[in-house]
């Protein structure tokens, strides 16, 4: 089974950065397509990013231009760094394999 396990969350002032991890155990990793999503409190999880096995990436209009998605294939690893964070961006981010999630990692932002 695969297991995701994320990292990296913790608090920042608004305009700070971040840069989350997920880390893929497995053999397919390089294959996927993987995913980052978050859910704020009381809100439904929402899309944030994807990166496609080829390197192709789209975001959601709220991160785009402030957040990036990549991979490290060799590593069975995928990034997100957060640039010009604001309070809106506190939630739990969740990053996606298939059918599989990890347990997630909080981000706050607050001053």
């Amino acid at each position: 089974q695969v297991q995701l396990v994320e990292s990296g969350g913790g608090l920042v002032q608004p305009g700070g950065s971040l840069r989350l991890s997920c880390a893929a155990s497995g053999s397919i990793f390089s294959i996927n397509t993987m995913y980052w999503y978050r859910q704020a409190p009381g809100k439904q999880r929402e899309f944030v990013a994807i990166i496609t096995s080829a390197g192709g990436t789209s975001y959601a209009d709220s991160v785009k231009g402030r957040f990036t998605i990549s991979r490290d294939n060799a590593k069975n690893t995928v990034y997100l760094q957060m640039n010009s964070l604001k309070p809106e961006d506190t939630a739990v981010y969740y990053c996606k394999m298939a059918a599989d999630w990890g347990k997630g990692t909080l981000v706050t932002v607050s001053s």
